[in-house]
């Protein structure tokens, strides 16, 4: 399911309680489309430190391929991001296919 207006809203402005329900489905929507990646991608990477496969809304791992395709100026932006989630995929096995190029894009940067 989408999130609503209401959930867009909150997860935008970084408030307490999108970060206390730690929606992978409101994070993963809202960074797949560019949206308020300053607040969002910093819980993002915390969901993703407990469980790099972490599921939003659509699959298994789904979050993390939100993260891993942000344009590079994202990653040259906030450099300690870049470096926890480089730090993040690079202990990961097992992947599949498109999340592993999804990966190695990401690391090649």
């Amino acid at each position: 399911p989408k999130p609503t207006t209401r959930q867009l809203g909150q997860a935008t402005q970084g408030t307490e309680n999108v970060a206390a329900s730690g929606s992978g489905a409101i994070y993963s929507w809202s960074i797949r489309q560019d949206v308020g990646l300053t607040h969002l991608l910093p819980l993002a990477l915390e969901v993703l430190r407990d469980d790099p496969l972490a599921e939003g809304d659509m699959y298994e791992g789904d979050l993390l391929a939100a993260a891993l395709t942000r344009s590079p100026e994202v990653w040259s932006e906030s450099p300690e991001l870049g470096r926890e989630l480089h730090l993040i995929v690079s202990a990961l096995s097992d992947l599949t296919p498109s999340l592993r190029r999804e990966v190695e894009r990401f690391l090649a940067l």
